[in-house]
């Protein structure tokens, strides 16, 4: 990300809410979409550092009216974080790769190590890939923005199972605070060694859909004490992604110190801003598969037109898809999104 980008995307989510003089277009991507648009598998996107740079260039210099979030996003997927409690992580050649649970049952989790982010599971070839890469990043301008993980309630997930996490936090809520204790303790100190190795990382992205699967009562509890942790880190933009449903959540996001919200596709824009008071910005919401990646130009084009129609005088927006970029999205149809935001800008439409 540019420093003009950067202070665009500040500007957004610090701001008072007014309307701007300039339409903002931002997506998040990564592994699930990157690969196949450069014509890569997802495996030799993982595996190659050239390739994984060059990919990120070619998305950048293809779309400069966008802003990529994070940026140059050195990742393994949903193993990255999971590895370093000892996760086995399987990578086929062209799936998303998948960490298998470490733990059998919530009464194992105090065996569980407490990882060292700087030497264990993937985490050190993160950081090194970011280390080659931050020369070339800064010699075209860019530089790593975001400390970047998964929350808490996501990796215990993957550690326990998905399932069995879940039935934990109302059959077993002791042992399970113990096991979200020790992911969030981890997760602070993985965040502190990126912050501390590339200082131009000012804001915090956190990624966690199963806040989506919970009641408020059980987010109150489980949920919004650990992720207030991770926000009060000190950075300008502090991004959280759920796009699964956040009906009884989001109106406590902007407690936990967010101020950037990626959500999905079950809230619309409207329901969000008035729960959260307009106490934070929204980066959605257009559909991303069926839309963005299975539409024609026409249908983004048409989507985005409705969304910038019902949204007119909105400073808490910025356009994007509902989550992250999904596989299968053309060139077209990003041409066609981004087309459509300065078409209705030029128009008289939502800045």
């Amino acid at each position: 990300m540019t420093d003009a980008q950067w202070n665009q995307l500040c500007s957004a989510v610090t701001g008072s809410g007014e309307t701007r003089d300039t339409a903002l277009v931002a997506f998040i991507i990564d592994s699930p979409w990157l690969p196949g648009w450069a014509g890569s598998t997802i495996l030799n996107y993982f595996a190659d550092d050239e390739l994984w740079f060059e990919a990120n260039r070619a998305a950048i210099e293809a779309f400069p009216e966008a802003i990529f979030i994070p940026g140059f996003w050195a990742e393994y997927g949903m193993c990255t974080e999971p590895s370093a409690f000892g996760a086995r992580c399987v990578f086929k050649e062209n799936e998303f790769p998948f960490a298998h649970p470490v733990i059998a049952s919530i009464e194992e989790a105090d065996r569980l190590p407490d990882p060292d982010p700087a030497s264990d599971g993937l985490l050190p070839f993160v950081r090194k890939r970011l280390e080659w890469a931050l020369p070339r990043m800064e010699a075209i301008g860019h530089r790593p923005r975001f400390s970047i993980s998964r929350g808490p309630l996501n990796v215990a997930s993957f550690l326990l199972g998905t399932t069995e996490f879940l039935m934990a936090l109302r059959t077993d809520p002791g042992p399970a605070h113990a096991l979200l204790r020790k992911v969030t303790d981890f997760l602070l100190r993985w965040h502190r060694l990126q912050r501390e190795r590339f200082p131009s990382m000012e804001g915090v992205m956190i990624l966690d859909d199963i806040v989506g699967f919970l009641g408020e009562d059980d987010f109150l509890e489980f949920g919004l004490p650990y992720l207030t942790e991770l926000f009060a880190q000190d950075a300008r933009v502090k991004l959280f992604h759920n796009d699964a449903d956040c009906l009884t959540s989001a109106k406590h996001y902007p407690r936990a110190g967010i101020n950037l919200y990626n959500p999905g596709v079950q809230r619309s824009i409207a329901e969000i801003l008035e729960w959260t008071e307009g106490r934070l910005t929204v980066m959605g919401s257009i559909p991303p598969r069926d839309v963005l990646a299975a539409g024609t130009p026409a249908a983004v084009a048409e989507a985005v037109t409705v969304q910038l129609a019902a949204h007119a005088g909105t400073g808490r927006l910025i356009h994007s898809c509902a989550g992250g970029m999904p596989p299968g999205v053309s060139t077209e149809n990003i041409r066609a999104f981004l087309g459509a935001v300065a078409s209705g800008a030029k128009a008289g439409a939502p800045r």
